[in-house]
This record gives C-alpha cells, structure tokens and sequence, in this order.
C-alpha cells in the first residue's frame, strides 16, 4: 500500500494503563510502528499508581535502551488524591493534556493511542487537533461485547446477575451468564459505572486497534465488520495488527530453562496465573497434591497466597514453598518436577520444546503468547475477563485452544482431583490432540499475518495511511 510521504520528526503519543499487561502490548505496539515506520518518534506517558502492578519500572528500561525512538514521560499522581485506580485517570487528564502541547509545540503529532481505560482525555486531544485512537488490550470479541455494553445497560434495567438467561451479543454465540465480568453485573457499583463510561466513548475515536489476529478471531472480527456492537452508533474502523507479544529478556540465566533442558519433548506441562495471579493457600495445596498423583511432569510458578486483610496490589513477599506446600512434596517430585518462586521467562518456556501444555490463568497476552508458541492451553480464569477468554479459547466454535477450564468447588476452591483431571486432559486426551493441531494451524497463520503483506501488516499500513491522509495537527497555540 502506498503511504503519504513524512517528515522524520513526526511522533505518535502512546498512554497505556500501568497494569503490566496493558503497558507490555502498547510497547510491542509501538516497536511495530518503528520496525515498518521508523522514521517516527513516539512519546510514552506513564504514572507509577500508588500499588503493585508488575515489574513495570525493569521493563521501561529495557524499551527506552533497546529503541532510541522511543521515550517515556512520567507523570506524577499528586498525593491522596486517588482513592481507587479509576481516580488516577481523572486527577492525570490535565497533566496528559500539558504533556499532548508540550509535544505538539516541538514536533507535529500524528496520533495519540490510549489504553480503553483512558477514556477521559478524548476531549483534550480533539481540542488540540489530535487524532485520537483506542487500544485494545484484549480479545476482538471482548471488544463486541464492550461496545455492546450499553445497549445491555438499556435492555435491563434491573441487575445483571439476578438473570435467568444466556446473554446474546450481536455475533457471538450466546453467553452464559456466569463468564460475564463480575466488574460489569451490578449496577450499583462504582465499577459498573465506570465500565459503562468507557463502554459509551469508546466509538467516539478515530479508530480502535486491537491486539489480535483475523484466524484466531473470525466470529469477534466478522461482528465488528457488520458494525451491530453499537445500535445506532456511528462506529469508527478497527484495526487488528496483532499478536503483539513480547520476546522477553533473554539475557540472564534461568533455573527454569536450564531444567526444561534435561526434558523429553513434549512431557512438561507449565503452570502459571500471570503478573498479578495469587491463589490461596489451600489452592495451593490441592495443585500440589493433584501434581504428584497425575505422574506428569510440570514446571509450576507459585507466587504468595494474598494474606487476610493484605492491602490491595501490596506487592507480594517471596512464598515460602516448604511452608506453603505439603510436607515432602518438593523431594518427593524432584526430577520430575521443578517449582520455581514469583517469576519464570514465561515466553521462552513456552517455546522450549520440553513444554507440552500449558495452565493458564487466562490473561489476553498469555494466550497469545501460547498460541504464538503452539502449545495447548487450560483454562484457569481469575478475574476480570479472563472467564470470556476461557469461554473463548475453550469453545470450538471460537478459538478452540483450550481443552477444558477449571472446576470450582463451593468454596471456590479447584480440588485436587478436578486439577489432575484437567492436567490428563490436557496432556494426554484425544481432546488435546485435536487443540494441539489446531494451535499448531494458528502458530502459522500468526506468523503469516505479521509477515510482509499478511492481515496485521496491512492493517498498520491502513492505519498509518489514516493518520498521513490530512496535514499535521497545528501546533497549540501559546499559553
């Protein structure tokens, strides 16, 4: 596709949510510019929130030596202003529009991406004349049922959850009920409130670009081409230039690689519930127990079970694993079985040969990360999407990367025996063979849309082309 012609000092302006899963994929969203565009500049607007959300500040480091081109502006939170995360945002918006002239003045900004979290700064970039796009940190049929939102709102006037019924969002198969963000049930919470604002301004953007990949999606991305997400709303275009995925730090030695390395091919299933996933300890307990009996091999990631009371996103202590597992456990599957504390380079275990299968907690990018890695996945959701992403990756009408998903008990505990039936079922069903050829299909096409000329590649071309079609946003005038 030809593109317009541009000057080297244009930049883009990405604002991405602190979580560390959001922050990963809009960088790995900006290298993608930079590999096919690089004679942009991009500007990255970060804040520290006042918890935990990953081991951000490594990682920024990492970008800002690696890519020259890309710079990163922190924006500071002013103290007690914040009482919840969905404050930040709002006590930010006028130091991001501060932040949007300053850039303006010195370089012609093209475009301003920010996280569908950020929604409160739309008017400060139209104000300025800066096109102003969405990011989408999530699955392509989440983003349906977003945008569809509102309308849900509208059709029932009473409680989510006090309903009877599968939900039915335009394109997609009906929706169990249970799968639905608990953040988007009730009404009467802050959280539904603020889920629906930004529910209602996302088809105010120039565009939504979204962090997937037309064969992994086709039911997602065929609702959004017939635009029914929105009734009555104008929806602008989505650009879909994923799997954006990290390639990890592969620098430094790893106990877990080193151990995969002594593995038959195929026999290890890995187990990890993201950046922020912590289990109790009595679920700790039952993986534990149901390890040992499935005989399986395993490389299993244990971060510290929260602790009763524990302040919210308080960054979590070292687990003590001969305390937190039963007694003898880690003797007794030595060989077998390695056990490793917090963290593991989760994309280079993925793809080293030994892995077989992959316990999943369900998080966008992890998914992503497997496919990309063509390993089979179970489904062990947590919290916020990741039901519907289960619900997804397990049906066969969907995604169908997934075996199965957890069964909770009444306690909303997953017992020992339901955790090794899901770990037989993952490594050794005739359910498993069918995921894993169609994971090993989606690891080629995935390849295939980031190549020259594939689905993702000329998305991005689609999209530069917009932000190139007029001339550049004025500068702002001086204060």
């Amino acid at each position: 596709m030809c593109l317009h012609s541009f000057k080297m000092s244009e930049s883009i302006v990405l604002y991405p949510s602190p979580g560390m899963g959001h922050l990963v994929s809009m960088m790995e969203l900006g290298k993608l510019i930079l590999h096919h565009y690089p004679t942009f500049s991009i500007h990255v607007l970060t804040f520290n929130p006042p918890f935990h959300t990953g081991a951000t500040a490594p990682y920024m480091s990492r970008i800002a030596a690696e890519y020259p081109a890309i710079s990163f502006h922190e924006l500071s939170l002013p103290p007690n202003q914040c009482a919840t995360f969905m404050d930040w945002f709002l006590v930010l918006k006028p130091l991001v529009r501060e932040a949007l002239e300053s850039f303006s003045r010195r370089t012609p900004v093209r475009a301003f991406i920010m996280d569908f979290f950020c929604t409160s700064v739309l008017e400060d970039a139209e104000e300025l004349c800066i096109p102003a796009y969405f990011f989408f940190t999530s699955a392509a049929a989440f983003l349906v049922l977003f945008l569809y939102f509102p309308e849900l709102h509208k059709q029932n006037p009473g409680t989510l959850k006090d309903l009877d019924r599968d939900l039915f969002i335009p394109g997609l198969p009906p929706m169990p009920l249970s799968v639905f963000p608990d953040s988007m049930q009730d009404r009467s919470q802050k959280l539904y409130q603020w889920c629906l604002h930004h529910a209602s301004r996302l088809p105010r953007g120039r565009g939504i670009i979204i962090n997937s990949f037309h064969d992994l999606e086709p039911l997602g991305m065929r609702a959004l081409a017939f635009e029914e997400c929105a009734p009555g709303v104008p929806m602008p275009l989505t650009y879909c230039v994923g799997p954006l995925i990290a390639a990890g730090d592969s620098r430094n030695p790893s106990e877990s690689l080193s151990w995969l390395d002594t593995q038959p091919a195929g026999t290890v299933v890995f187990l990890c519930f993201g950046s922020m996933g912590r289990l109790s300890a009595a679920q700790l307990n039952e993986i534990a127990v149901a390890l040992e009996r499935s005989e399986h091999r395993f490389l299993w990631v244990v971060r510290s079970p929260p602790a009763e009371g524990e302040e919210m996103g308080k960054r979590p202590p070292e687990p003590d694993l001969e305390a937190l597992l039963p007694e003898g456990f880690l003797k007794r599957t030595a060989g077998k079985g390695l056990v490793v504390k917090t963290w593991a380079p989760q994309v280079a275990v993925l793809n080293h040969m030994a892995v077989g299968g992959f316990v999943t907690h369900c998080g966008w990018n992890s998914l992503l990360e497997s496919v990309c890695a063509g390993v089979p996945m179970a489904a062990w959701p947590l919290y916020a999407e990741q039901h519907v992403n289960a619900w997804l990756m397990v049906g066969e009408r969907e995604m169908g990367v997934a075996v199965g998903a957890v069964e909770r008990g009444e306690d909303g505990v997953v017992g020992a025996e339901a955790v090794a039936r899901l770990v037989r079922e993952l490594m050794d069903s005739s359910r498993s063979m069918r995921v894993r050829e169609r994971v090993a299909k989606l690891k080629e096409r995935a390849v295939a849309a980031l190549a020259e000329g594939g689905t993702s590649v000329t998305s991005l071309a689609e999209l530069v082309n917009a932000w190139l079609e007029g001339p550049p946003p004025p500068p702002p005038p001086p204060r």
